[in-house]
């Protein structure tokens, strides 16, 4: 039984890739790197048309930017635009290319990259990273700026507003623009070099054909990936990319390292002292040290016999083939290419003649780059209630992180006959039109198989003013159960300055206990909770919900400190709420009970 509680108001997707420094960097920190004045070092490659590119003829009156991509790198992508805009303002006096080191990109997906974002600079491969090596590149997006001399003026990052998981709503500070004035005012840039935060060029490593390591992808690691990453890293779901073949998962073996190790991926962040979680996808310290073992050793394939059988998924649904699906729009509904957007509401009729009985549910997100989130509730306006309801209008949603709903044998959330379904979807631009066509499937159950009602609770703290400059505003609410209940699962849910979360039940006899405590918010994952068990919570049980929040510099994500926050729909905006799905323990729709009070 798989309860998953989603909301909406997150970040960007970018979250889904959580990249780091990577474990390699031992190397690639001994790796020597240009300095600046070095000259640029002159190469011969192809492109990914399979022209031949040779940087001596490169105009001689222009800058050069040289920038290292990686065609599933999010932050590559979301800075593609600012790099064309940058070329474009500066067209008499710089000129760009770009290169691929990474042994997982293939020219056919270099071309599909270069075709859906428009660029039209010459990209070309860096076989066995040679001239990433010359370089001393080590991420994507990494830039190096040469001067019309070919000596080097800078190099690091474009800017600041983008990092691991999370953004700015702008640049504080334009590295490479800046470096690019210094050069047309004849003056060096006043910040010569900055890190990268990227993801790691996959590299050509001379141990993986003579390891000797016991620890192999084709008996270990392909096994821990398949159990627990490739239900997202897989062709067609939510992660940037996939970790289904060697040829593949080699070109990310440092960063998975890494991320594992900084508890970034699996994304999960419950502290363990409190609560049994059935959804918990946490590796274990074996798991960690064979992969980190695998990475030392040079990441080997192995044993081709050894590989195991892959898992199956149904194609495009997680949930199998669904009864029943709705469209957001009738027709590609249009994104632009930049600026802050308004959530979008969408009404949708069922025309269902008798009440529906849903025991699953999944939102198929049109276009993953421009949709951050989409939630499904019903409207009940106009309609009968059903028996045995206890008022959740929630149905379903998607958004980082998130999983379909698919409820056990006897549970079901219910769609009233006539009943209108709301879309609420997130845009968000990424620098060139988009468009999007989002849906989602139902499978039903019948009636008499359905024993308790699903709904979906929350405790919340509307009357919210966070302070300008506050690093720790506590925020607190609560809720008093009516009668018994069954709580199923949780989901805390802030925004961009939410910083720790915790549920605690006070039980009627004076007894207290946290039921899930979350020190380290993060807006980019949109995880459940799960019990192993339903925690039955007695009649007068309070459910007390606490909040912190930094509303400070401090927060790399907080558009502007200087202002107080209120509730509000949109992410730099806020909210507090405790959502938790939950049933009555007594009820049996199959012995006609009376209907029950409300919890």
């Amino acid at each position: 039984m798989k309860y998953r509680l989603r909301i909406f108001n997150t970040l960007l997707f970018i979250a889904a890739v959580c990249v780091t420094s990577p474990v390699l960097v031992a190397e690639d920190a001994e790796r020597e790197q240009l300095q600046t004045g070095d000259l640029m070092p002159s190469f011969v490659l192809k492109d990914y048309q399979g022209n031949s590119f040779d940087s001596s003829k490169l105009d001689s009156d222009k800058a050069t930017i040289v920038v290292f991509f990686g065609v599933e790198c999010p932050l590559v992508k979301f800075y593609v635009p600012k790099l064309a805009d940058l070329v474009k303002n500066n067209r008499d006096t710089l000129q760009i290319i770009g290169l691929n080191s990474n042994r997982q990109d293939s020219i056919t997906e270099i071309t599909k990259f270069a075709s859906d974002l428009k660029v039209n600079c010459p990209l070309l491969k860096d076989p066995a990273n040679r001239i990433a090596d010359a370089f001393g590149a080590s991420r994507t997006p990494q830039v190096f700026l040469f001067n019309s001399n070919q000596e080097l003026v800078y190099q690091g990052a474009i800017d600041d507003q983008f990092t691991y998981g999370k953004q700015k709503f702008k640049a504080s500070k334009s590295y490479l623009a800046d470096a690019v004035e210094a050069i047309k005012n004849q003056r060096s840039p006043k910040i010569p070099k900055t890190e990268t935060d990227g993801c790691i060029i996959g590299r050509i490593l001379p141990q993986d054909k003579d390891s000797k390591s016991t620890v192999t992808y084709a008996n270990q690691i392909s096994r821990i990936l398949n159990e627990r990453c490739v239900n997202c890293h897989r062709d067609g779901e939510a992660a940037p990319f996939s970790l289904t073949d060697y040829d593949e998962v080699v070109g990310w073996a440092g960063m998975i390292d890494e991320v594992v190790k900084d508890q970034r991926m699996p994304p999960w962040h419950a502290n363990p002292k409190h609560g049994k979680f059935k959804n918990d996808p946490t590796l274990s310290i074996e798991q960690k040290k064979l992969i980190s073992d695998w990475v030392k050793a040079g990441a080997p394939l192995g044993d081709k016999d050894d590989l195991p059988t892959p898992p199956e998924f149904t194609e495009g649904w997680r949930i199998g083939e669904p009864d029943v699906v709705f469209q957001v729009t009738k027709k590609p509904y249009s994104i632009p290419a930049g600026g802050v957007l308004p959530y979008e509401y969408f009404q949708v009729k069922t025309n269902f003649k008798e009440d529906k009985w849903v025991q699953a549910a999944e939102v198929r997100i049109g276009n993953r780059a421009v949709v951050h989130h989409v939630v499904v509730v019903v409207s009940r306006r106009g309609v009968r209630p059903v028996h045995g309801e206890i008022g959740s209008e929630w149905l379903t949603a998607a958004a980082p992180g998130s999983k379909p709903l698919i409820l056990s044998d006897g549970l079901a959330k219910v769609i009233p006959a006539g009943a209108t379904l709301v879309f609420q979807v997130h845009y968000t631009p990424i620098g060139t039109p988009q468009t999007d066509l989002s849906s989602v499937g139902f499978k039903f159950v019948d009636k008499d198989r359905v024993r308790k009602i699903v709904g979906t609770k929350q405790v919340s703290a509307r009357e919210l003013k966070i302070p300008a400059w506050d690093d720790s505003y506590e925020v607190s609410a609560s809720r008093k159960m009516r009668q018994d209940a069954l709580m199923l699962a949780m989901f805390p849910h802030m925004h961009w300055r939410g910083k720790s979360f915790k549920y605690t039940a006070k039980y009627p006899d004076g007894r207290s206990e946290v039921l899930l405590d979350v020190p380290n918010y993060d807006f980019n994952w949109q995880n459940g909770y799960e019990f192993e068990q339903p925690k039955l919570l007695p009649r007068g049980t309070e459910i007390l919900c606490e909040a912190v929040f930094d509303n400070s510099a401090k927060n790399f994500a907080n558009p502007d400190p200087s202002k107080p926050v209120t509730w509000g729909d949109q992410t730099y905006e806020e909210m507090m709420i405790g959502y938790f799905d939950m049933v009555l323990p007594e009820q049996d729709l199959q012995n006609r009970l009376s209907e029950q009070q409300e919890p």
